[in-house]
């Protein structure tokens, strides 16, 4: 078992030193990122402002900015967002690189897919919230343009309040959809069972709308966008305990009749 972990012993200072020079790599890659998305930072905020150009339709709606400011700072979050987004497979490498000598070789193995398994799921829910849920969201608030008492009701988002609203979507679907990492981790810790989530339906049906209530717009077609999804993750994170336990309960039995 000693075997498995690697044979350097390195002294704290070098710890310090290796842990110094992985957090300067993901400072660097955050900066180049971060550089790039700035001087692309008007294509990508086309890319993002998509979804409300469909809802509003050919030749309707528009952006204002109501501070002189307003607009280049928009331009800053978008390359600070741009830049966590590409440079996150960096970071998770550079974390992995600095914690996988410490490991043994059958953590190493258990712990890796969770890992790769991380980007893929955010992207899914980041997916889902511009391709589906922004689009459904932004039809239902536009629809409430019209008259009223002989007045004319139009929407006129700035863009930082667009931006934040984007932002807010596309993180809150995009972590929420980690949602099945942590608990496969948490299960091959043994503080949770699958027994245990069974049990927890019920309250994993008022936590997935409260959730969802919080992270998302006061809209209930929001909210139900993200809440169902998180409750049929936790179905398949269920099944997905289901196989893994099958699995480690034979790898038991093979090594119990191989001693």
């Amino acid at each position: 078992m000693i075997g498995d972990i690697d044979d350097s012993k390195a002294p704290l200072l070098d710890h310090l030193i290796e842990l110094r020079s992985r957090l300067l790599k993901c400072v660097y890659a955050l900066v180049i990122t971060g550089a790039i998305c700035f001087y692309f930072s008007e294509q990508l905020f086309a890319i993002l402002v998509h979804p409300l150009k469909e809802a509003f339709g050919d030749g309707g709606g528009r952006l204002v900015y109501t501070k002189l400011y307003e607009a280049f700072f928009v331009q800053v979050k978008i390359a600070v967002f741009g830049a966590f987004c590409l440079s996150f497979p960096i970071i998770a490498n550079q974390l992995w690189a600095f914690v996988a000598p410490g490991l043994y070789a059958k953590e190493k193995k258990a712990l890796l897919p969770f890992i790769l398994a991380t980007p893929f799921l955010f992207a899914m829910g980041a997916s889902l919230a511009y391709f589906v849920v922004m689009p459904t969201a932004f039809h239902f608030f536009l629809e409430f343009q019209g008259n009223s008492s002989g007045l004319s009701v139009e929407a006129l988002p700035s863009a930082d309040s667009y931006l934040g609203l984007v932002m807010q979507f596309i993180l809150a679907f995009g972590i929420s959809f980690l949602m099945p990492v942590l608990l496969m981790l948490l299960n091959r810790a043994g503080f949770v069972t699958r027994a245990q989530l069974i049990g927890m339906r019920r309250y994993m049906v008022v936590g997935a709308f409260i959730l969802a209530a919080v992270l998302t717009p006061p809209d209930v077609v929001s909210q139900l966008m993200l809440a169902i999804p998180l409750l049929l993750l936790y179905e398949i994170t269920i099944i997905a305990i289901w196989f893994t336990d099958r699995k480690v309960a034979k790898e038991e039995a093979a090594e119990e009749a191989a001693a």
